[in-house]
């Protein structure tokens, strides 16, 4: 078993520490957040005192933060004076692309393999060690953080060399928000037009309207799948997480002059009901953001 760093224990990050250490991986854990740290020495991490000192001795270090700026700014701020001379960098938060080869090829500079493995499956997922992780990283890297990944998730899939993982990452959340949105309208149609909604989830999951939005994470409460949407769309992924992976999505598209009107369309319509006071409830959510019932 391996010595693991793990910087950033929040929503996501705390179930996934968990999880390595279940596994039998040592994992040196830091936050900013005394309570985060607590629940982590609770399920078997040793807590360390800075992210410099959670690098320390580390053969792998995982950071999992909000933003291209804290990646950039922890790995190059203590991560790299401190780690392992050849240490594995795994960076499992969704950032921008040019952040994640920018800080890729810093990293190989100091002599660091690393990779970027952006996950998909939300809190269950985490904590449950069932994530999809994206990744990009050279085959050599990749073989390395497959074992380590394995760990926390149930599918670990290469998509490409450094950035890679990041651009499937926002392409797939794209993808996921603007079905979202259709699926929620849909549901609302249906109601108005009198269709009772467990009957058209019925016909719609085995017609060809079927997505995942609709079949594994229903927005109406008691039909289908329990989901975030019968917890009052509490937990699950929030709806400023989905904005902001798509406002990743829609920079770059800009950047390599992609036409995404869909995209820009759910960035639109997500901003508004962050605005409207449903930032933190779950993205599913956007169903009551448009039958105009948002706010606490």
């Amino acid at each position: 078993m391996s010595v693991i760093g793990f910087i950033g224990l929040g929503a996501m990050g705390g179930g996934m520490a968990a999880n390595l250490a279940k596994a039998g991986h040592e994992v040196r854990a830091f936050d900013l957040s005394e309570e985060a740290l607590a629940r982590a020495e609770a399920a078997g991490c040793v807590v360390a005192s800075s992210a410099a000192d959670s690098a320390t001795r580390a053969e792998a270090v995982v950071t999992m933060l909000p933003a291209g700026r804290h990646v950039a700014e922890v790995l190059e701020g203590e991560v790299f004076d401190a780690a392992s001379p050849g240490a594995l960098l795994i960076d499992c938060s969704t950032i921008d692309v040019a952040t994640a080869r920018a800080v890729a090829a810093a990293a190989e500079a100091r002599g660091f393999a690393m990779v970027d493995a952006p996950v998909s499956g939300g809190i269950a997922a985490a904590n449950a060690g069932t994530l999809t992780f994206m990744v990009g990283a050279p085959p050599a890297a990749f073989e390395r953080a497959t074992p380590i990944l394995e760990g926390m998730g149930r599918a670990v899939i290469r998509a490409g060399d450094a950035g890679a993982g990041q651009a499937a990452k926002i392409c797939n959340n794209m993808l996921l928000g603007a079905t979202m949105v259709a699926t929620c309208e849909a549901f609302l149609l249906a109601e108005k037009l009198g269709l009772d909604p467990a009957v058209f989830y019925d016909i719609s999951s085995k017609a060809s309207g079927q997505s995942w939005s609709m079949t594994s994470y229903c927005p109406v409460p008691g039909v289908g799948p329990e989901t975030p949407a019968d917890r009052g769309y509490q937990g699950g992924f929030a709806a400023a997480l989905m904005l902001k992976d798509l406002k990743l999505a829609l920079e770059a598209a800009q950047g390599a002059n992609a036409s995404t009107p869909m995209g820009a369309a759910a960035g639109a319509l997500y901003q508004a009901m962050a605005n409207a006071g449903d930032g933190r409830r779950d993205f599913s959510a956007m169903i009551r953001f448009l039958d105009g019932k948002t706010g606490a």
